[in-house]
């Protein structure tokens, strides 16, 4: 008679009244959860992994571009100054070149002349040049003021310069103001 009762067993272990086993769930399914559970966490380190070198590189990256951004502070700390300095002395150098027939006033004149000398002379050493206006018109390096007309001469050539222009440390600080032929 108990051969023909079924019973719900709910334990793994041997039921009291049938005597039978219930069969343990199948183990291949707990061996494929944890393969995929392995799969998944092996996939999650990977990709960790992978943040965590993109994050060091860039690290890395903004350090060296840092650096190199303290080094151009340090190289150009004086531009400014230099930018604000050269109206004043372009002015300057103007008035020291005007003529005049008054020999007190050449006097005076060249010896702001030897002043404003020593001044350019001390910027150029610390990285000041002069833009050469002449040639072609470059607008990287030139301002063009004025077009002219100019028998003989190509489009685009520097007739006139104006006022000078300057680079510091291959910066330009102030372009050449320049007049150009048609």
């Amino acid at each position: 008679m108990k051969e023909n009762m079924k019973h719900n067993c709910e334990t793994e272990e041997h039921c009291k009244d049938c005597q039978e086993t219930k069969e343990p769930a199948p183990k291949a399914k707990k061996s494929e959860s944890t393969k995929e559970k392995i799969a998944r966490l092996e996939e999650e380190v990977r990709t960790l992994s992978d943040k965590l070198l993109r994050n060091s590189a860039e690290l890395a990256n903004f350090k060296k571009r840092t650096q190199e951004e303290k080094i151009q502070d340090i190289k150009y700390a004086s531009s400014y100054l230099i930018s604000d300095l050269l109206p004043g002395l372009t002015q300057l150098e103007v008035v020291c070149n005007m003529p005049t027939d008054n020999e007190m006033l050449k006097n005076f004149l060249m010896g702001f002349k030897m002043v404003n000398d020593q001044i350019f002379a001390v910027l150029k050493q610390d990285g000041l040049a002069e833009i050469k206006a002449e040639g072609n018109f470059d607008p990287k390096y030139h301002q063009a003021a004025e077009k002219q007309k100019v028998d003989g001469v190509e489009p685009n050539m520097i007739i006139k310069e104006i006022q000078k222009g300057f680079t510091y440390k291959e910066r330009i600080i102030k372009p050449s103001i320049v007049i150009i032929s048609e």
